[in-house]
């Protein structure tokens, strides 16, 4: 930053878009690639402003009221201003100088219709007697001869009974004239135009992310390996004696890792959740408005999808198809999908580059390749009706994580010889049954995601999606099969009972929130209380939202603890998935932090007042 100007979170005067007024604001930060400042007025108004457009208050001294002499263009000057956001439109008392304005513009468009007045005249003298004569003009209403001398008279009259507005109107039309009134409106007009069009441009300028997440270029392009790599070792660590974090396991052979047959399965499963997607079953909704105004239909039938996928497990169950094959070739499922994930990513980069500039995505629009390659550069990619983000989002890897943790249960049942599963793995599967099945039954509160409302479909959510959640969420089935661990129905009992909580909260802090964006006049939620914002919508301030920021990451935590619970304490590895959530979990904090903070502005601060606690109550 240079050194003349001034530091992130002092006072300056700075000046309005499209005006010579400056107002008092507040300098947040700088751009030092783009040379803009961006800085909040101080009604929580953020703009970025140039170098030059930022002085210091010192500069400033207090400016005495216009005299009577002022000018008049000065005086016009004046008022093609815009206002600043905190400058009430109503209530200003008129001055005395913008009253004798108006009398001037008054005798001046007396003296201009005046002037017109013998130019009218003379015009209408020489149309009357330079027109040919025809059968409409040489006959009278009762078909009489005309005299020549009733032209004249005519004439006469027209010359004393016209009007000087309409004198006037006739001169504008016939020689494109302005008066000076509609010059100043033109200038208006032309002024907002102006002013307009800079806050537009300011606007695209600042749309570009100005702080890149996960370590910029460098982070993503190392997540891009590390990701896929934790994955891996994970599972080959689950198939080891000693899944201590010390023993490194023995890395397989690459020829091992693949295999052509688990990579055309896993395309007809991919295939299959597609053709469920396109049914035409479920009610089709919109999705919250986009920065364009447009709003996306979704057809909501992720529970469809569910149960026909489970119709056609229980069909292939019956013909005896031994589903601990996902067991046996879980690596190899694991690396097809990655593959499969990272062709996916690079065809959606690519068909991104031709996407117009308002369907982009605010966060993957930073002009870096590898920074938006992996973020997601296209925020809504189509084909069609067929959203892939949001197909991607609930239903290949959400509904092939429940198929994992089947196979791996009747795995265990397979390998120890046991007629029923063990309560560890039955716990298992059954808490996270419930939270798939909650999110496919309320399948369209996903629309009012960050995922969906601002994340662009990139390597992130691609990977995500397809690799990172059915094979890390399914870690606990994993080790179980290899791990045994005996529990008593005392021990269920209380891991139940906090699994139980965890998704109590969750899901009415959820609902709570997902019903007061879609119907805040809804009678069932009037007892809730809440901040306005200048954005039109309103942050809570009682119930689940009232008690921490973000409530529902706090029932995801306490679910993943019980999820990992029936596994033991033996090692540490089943608890990989708590130690992650937490970290996701508390980085996803701080990027909504700073988002609803430039989007809801000295409205975030109150309810951060109001609200202290983030995460967890009384700690963090």
């Amino acid at each position: 930053m240079p050194s003349c100007k001034s530091a992130d979170g002092e006072v300056v005067m700075g000046r309005w878009p499209g005006s010579v007024l400056y107002y008092e604001v507040q300098v947040t930060s700088y751009d030092d690639i783009a040379h803009l400042y961006t800085v909040k007025y101080k009604d929580g108004t953020e703009l970025a402003l140039k170098e030059s457009d930022i002085r210091s208050q010192s500069s400033f001294k207090p400016r005495k009221s216009q005299s009577s002499s002022s000018s008049p263009s000065r005086r016009s000057s004046s008022r093609s201003r815009s206002r600043s956001p905190g400058r009430p439109a109503k209530g200003r008392r008129r001055s005395a100088s913008q009253s004798r304005e108006r009398k001037d513009d008054k005798k001046k468009t007396i003296q201009e219709t005046s002037l017109a007045l013998p130019v009218l005249v003379w015009l209408a003298k020489t149309v009357s007697f330079n027109q040919k004569p025809s059968e409409n003009n040489t006959k009278s209403y009762n078909g009489e001869p005309e005299s020549t001398e009733k032209n004249d008279t005519s004439c006469i009259i027209l010359e004393q009974k016209l009007k000087p507005d309409l004198e006037v109107k006739r001169v504008l039309e016939q020689y494109s004239l302005r008066s000076r009134k509609d010059e100043k409106k033109k200038e208006e007009i032309y002024s907002e135009k102006k002013i307009f069009a800079t806050v537009k441009t300011i606007e695209k300028a600042s749309s570009k992310p100005k702080e890149l997440e996960f370590g910029g270029r460098i982070g993503t392009f190392l997540l891009i390996f590390f990701l896929p790599a934790t994955v891996f070792y994970l599972l080959l660590m689950c198939k080891q004696d000693d899944p201590s974090l010390m023993n490194f396991p023995p890395l397989p052979a690459l020829e091992s890792l693949w295999e052509t047959r688990v990579f055309g399965i896993f395309l007809l499963w991919f295939l299959l959740q597609v053709l469920f997607y396109l049914l035409p079953i479920g009610k089709v909704v919109e999705g919250l408005p986009l920065s364009s105004g447009k709003k996306l239909q979704y057809r909501i039938n992720g529970f469809y999808a569910f149960i026909f996928t489970a119709a056609a497990i229980g069909i292939l169950l019956y013909f005896q198809f031994e589903l601990h094959y996902l067991y046996d070739h879980f690596m190899q499922f694991a690396v097809s999908a990655a593959v499969f994930s990272l062709a996916l990513s690079i065809y959606l980069y690519i068909r991104s580059l031709k996407a117009p500039e308002e369907e982009l995505a605010p966060g993957g629009n930073s002009g870096y390749f590898i920074y938006d390659f992996f973020i997601g550069h296209e925020l809504n990619p189509r084909i069609g009706s067929f959203d892939m983000k949001y197909f991607c989002e609930l239903r290949p890897g959400l509904i092939g994580w429940v198929v994992i943790n089947l196979a791996m249960l009747l795995a265990e049942m397979k390998i120890h010889n046991l007629s029923v599963p063990s309560l560890s793995m039955i716990l298992v599967n059954s808490f996270q049954l419930l939270y798939v099945v909650d999110a496919l039954w309320n399948e369209e509160a996903v629309l009012t995601t960050m995922d969906i409302t601002h994340d662009g479909f990139g390597f992130m959510l691609a990977f995500g999606d397809l690799v990172w959640v059915p094979f890390v969420y399914s870690l606990q089935a994993f080790y179980l099969v290899g791990h045994p661990t005996v529990i008593t129905w005392p021990v269920a009992a209380a891991i139940t009972i906090v699994n139980c909580i965890g998704y109590y909260i969750f899901r009415s802090a959820n609902s709570q929130k997902n019903n007061f964006r879609r119907n805040p006049a809804d009678p069932k939620l009037a007892n809730l209380q809440f901040i306005a914002t200048a954005t039109g919508k309103g942050l809570l301030i009682t119930g689940w939202w009232g008690f921490v920021r973000h409530p529902n990451y706090l029932g995801d935590i306490i679910m993943a603890l019980a999820w990992s619970l029936p596994c033991g304490f033996n090692h540490i590895l089943p608890y990989f998935y708590v130690i992650y959530f937490i970290c996701l979990l508390v980085h996803r904090e701080a990027r909504d932090e700073h988002h609803c903070k430039q989007k809801y502005g000295l409205a975030w601060e109150r309810y951060c007042q109001r609200v202290p606690y983030r995460i967890f109550p009384y700690i963090y």
